[in-house]
């Protein structure tokens, strides 16, 4: 009996590791598959009260929303994704699907990463793949360093340095967002 072997694709691996892993956020960065864990309860939190935070701030008037786990198409390399853990998109963000549940970055005004136990991939290959990407705005929210990182205005798929913000400092969301903004570096840190 002959067997058949099919080698899968970059893709077709990152569906098959999302079914097996519930709960886990597959990515593809700089063509190199990434598998993070469920976030922790402060995790979770401090994005449910950026959340809020915005709520306040006006977003949906402002024609914005904001989205946690959607997909971001990247132009790195043909299979390139990330799933960002917060992002403020255009309200008619979901007209640009790409694929694979995936979003053309132009919808994307900012997006937020709080670090869990793969914490080198938000600061490295995500902040090269979302400044390729032209993301306006890229917040890292750095639980390893303790400090909160603001990457802006990328030129030439770059951003320049980012500005850093201590605790007890507020970091100011860009006008580029959309919404006028200050941002507790505890409460994002550790969700209280």
């Amino acid at each position: 009996m002959a067997v058949l072997q099919h080698e899968l694709t970059l893709g077709e691996a990152a569906d098959l590791l999302s079914r097996a892993l519930p709960g886990h956020r597959v990515e593809i960065l700089q063509g190199r598959l990434t598998v993070t864990p469920p976030r922790d309860g402060s995790h979770a939190l401090s994005l449910t009260k950026l959340g809020r935070a915005f709520d306040r701030a006006g977003i949906v008037e402002a024609g914005l929303e904001y989205v946690q786990g959607v997909g971001l198409w990247l132009p790195t390399l043909a299979a390139d994704f990330a799933i960002p853990d917060f992002s403020i998109v255009d309200e008619d963000f979901r007209d640009a699907l790409v694929q694979r549940n995936c979003y053309a970055p132009n919808v994307f005004r900012m997006v937020v990463e709080v670090t869990s136990a793969n914490w080198s991939d938000d600061l490295g290959p995500k902040v090269e793949c979302y400044a390729e990407a032209g993301v306006p705005v890229y917040v890292v929210v750095d639980r390893k360093h303790d400090e909160v990182l603001l990457h802006r205005d990328p030129v030439n798929g770059k951003y320049p340095a980012p500005e850093r913000y201590k605790r007890g400092q507020s970091v100011p969301v860009p006008e580029s967002v959309g919404v006028t903004l200050e941002l507790p570096v505890d409460t994002l840190l550790d969700g209280d």
